[in-house]
């Protein structure tokens, strides 16, 4: 099974791309390819550059590593209550080229944040959505007060009820076969 993981945050020191890397270690027998958007950066969308320049082939490399996965691991960052613009400037160009962006992967989504709310608020934007997008919600979860419950220097969730919750959202996930 392949999957595809990312953290839709750009930041190179993103602890949604740690809990992902964590979340990883925690997959058997999977062959999961890491996705960094810095790689898929592109201009602010706006429908008069779309109709002057196009899609920007970022896009529709971005698309195709989605179609080539056999499934999904993404974990969000939340900026003022929603997704980082970085992302959500990838998947407003990507949904140009296909609005169901996810294309009916088996899809599952995580968030943290150091604050108590976890990222609860774009989490919840992206589960709400996510099936109009072509994603095949499997699971999600929250991760609250990332330094309390992360030790940076292990590269490990340290709070048992929160590695065995994160054991059953990804435990779907791994049963996917292609």
């Amino acid at each position: 099974m392949k999957i595809l993981a990312f953290a839709a945050s750009n930041s190179t020191q993103s602890i949604n791309r740690q809990l992902l890397s964590f979340a990883g270690t925690l997959i058997e027998d999977a062959d999961i390819e890491w996705l960094d958007i810095n790689d898929y950066e592109m201009p602010l969308y706006s429908s008069d550059r779309e109709a002057a320049s196009g899609i920007p082939d970022e896009a529709r490399r971005f698309y195709q590593k989605i179609g080539a996965a056999d499934a999904l691991l993404i974990s969000f960052a939340e900026h003022n209550g929603s997704y980082t613009a970085a992302y959500k400037n990838l998947y407003d160009w990507t949904s140009r080229i296909d609005m169901k962006v996810y294309q009916d992967k088996p899809t599952v989504m995580l968030s943290t944040s150091p604050g108590a709310g976890g990222a609860a608020n774009v989490l919840a934007a992206a589960t709400t959505s996510a099936p109009f997008f072509g994603a095949n919600l499997r699971a999600s979860m929250s991760v609250p007060s990332f330094f309390e419950n992360f030790d940076v220097q292990t590269q490990q969730l340290t709070d048992i009820g929160l590695v065995q919750r994160l054991q059953s959202v990804l435990l779907d996930l791994a049963q996917v076969r292609s």
